[in-house]
């Protein structure tokens, strides 16, 4: 009887939901309200730049929160988008294009430019598809051609001077021994 009359006051004044939600709810989700409610509280007392910051880590925790419960769920997380081709592989592609498709292939500045900036470079550029490049470079034209044949004569003074007998440093002279011949 007395419990009746108390919740009757209660339900009067709000309370009695906040308190029937409270004793149904399992343990979790009573520490969750509890922790709403602290935040709320400190929330009034921040600037507006901690504010949107603690905004931004609430919704980091939603997030994850909801990952894991899509997991129990047995739902699949939405699945990410493939990988996009690094500028290595589109500019070793679009060689590749120009070679064997010529009727498809066109011409594209960005990966001319990326060729002519790590043709010397063995990693970036292996040997397979140096020989295609050296038949690219035969059709350059104009200010390209004039750019690559000068840093190339450049490059062939600077390791002149050098005395180093480095394997790799070798490997890069006789790219650019190749070029100026082939352009000259």
């Amino acid at each position: 009887m007395k419990e009746e009359k108390r919740k009757k006051k209660l339900k009067h004044s709000g309370a009695v939901k906040e308190e029937l939600v409270h004793e149904n709810e399992p343990k979790k989700k009573k520490q969750k309200l509890e922790r709403a409610k602290k935040v709320e509280k400190e929330v009034e007392d921040l600037t507006a730049e901690e504010r949107r910051t603690l905004e931004r880590k609430l919704k980091k925790e939603r997030k994850k929160e909801e990952k894991k419960l899509m997991q129990e769920a047995g739902i699949a997380a939405k699945k990410e988008e493939p990988k996009k081709p690094s500028g290595a592989e589109l500019a070793l592609e679009y060689l590749t294009s120009w070679s064997k498709k010529p009727n498809k292939w066109k011409f594209q500045k960005t990966r001319q430019t990326w060729l002519l900036l790590h043709m010397y470079n063995k990693e970036k550029v292996p040997d397979s598809y140096f020989s295609i490049l050296l038949d690219y470079l035969e059709g350059l034209k104009g200010n390209a051609r004039d750019v690559t044949m000068k840093k190339a004569e450049a490059l062939m003074k600077e390791y002149d001077n050098s005395d180093t007998e480095d394997p790799g440093l070798l490997e890069k002279c006789e790219r650019i021994r190749k070029v100026l011949q082939l352009l000259s």
